[in-house]
């Protein structure tokens, strides 16, 4: 790594930027310990406020992760989910060559709420399947995940039925494919019963995700309410100009 202190560039901008190339090329691998501020200071001939200030903006992004009394540690790489196609957990896990699988919170038929039927254009009241998992990668909490499916659509859906890909099951048992869905996104907090379930602390930043998915035929055919953790997944948007 290489200071250049004569730069209009910050040093603790230099810093972050040079060890952010680092962790993406492999140099750092995930969980390595990194030296301490002290010694970034001595080697650099930089003050440990300056190196300090660098290494918490890159804790904030998620790519640093400190441990009280042991120092900081290269973070896992963020999965990135390009928000492009239309995909199941299980089929986008699949395709990175992560192992997916999920953790059964709760499976029950409810009643739709107001919210839910006007959702998935059904009758208040309608009968409808709530399932919630925990979704995994390598064995890794990513995200929290509850989805709304009305029963009259899937009859006889059972918990053994969600081992595999839900969405592959769908396509495999109704008359119409999978054909686009409606996805909305945006920033929050994670509560106690979201944070034990993630493995992370209650406060966090997470992503809430809502997705309304539709047949071929044009019926909605579910409704998901997702927290993803924030330092384990990001989502990228590919934008064009209008013209």
């Amino acid at each position: 790594m290489y200071i250049n202190k004569h730069s209009p560039v910050p040093i603790y901008h230099q810093i972050e930027e040079q060890l952010k190339a680092m962790i993406d090329k492999g140099e750092l691998q995930p969980d390595m310990l990194l030296p301490s501020e002290r010694e970034y200071s001595e080697t650099f001939g930089i003050s440990r406020m300056t190196v300090r200030q660098a290494l918490s903006n890159l804790v904030s992004q998620g790519y640093l992760y400190r441990q009280k009394g042991k120092g900081t540690f290269v973070s896992k790489q963020k999965i990135k989910q390009p928000l492009q196609g239309l995909t199941s957990f299980t089929e986008d896990m699949k395709s990175r060559g992560r192992k997916p699988s999920s953790k059964l919170l709760r499976f029950e038929i409810i009643k739709a709420d107001e919210h839910i039927s006007n959702q998935l254009s059904r009758p208040y009241g309608a009968s409808v399947y709530e399932i919630m998992r925990i979704r995994l990668a390598d064995d890794i909490p990513m995200a929290l995940e509850t989805t709304y499916i009305p029963i009259d659509l899937l009859k006889g859906l059972t918990e053994a039925d969600l081992k595999a890909s839900l969405y592959e099951y769908v396509e495999k048992h109704l008359d119409s494919l999978i054909s686009h869905a409606r996805q909305e996104l945006e920033a929050g907090i994670a509560d106690a019963f979201e944070a034990s379930h993630l493995d992370i602390s209650k406060g966090t930043p997470v992503l809430l995700m809502k997705r309304i998915s539709f047949l071929q035929n044009g019926t909605p055919f579910e409704y998901v309410k997702s927290v993803y953790r924030g330092d384990r997944y990001s989502f990228i948007f590919q934008m064009d100009r209008q013209k």
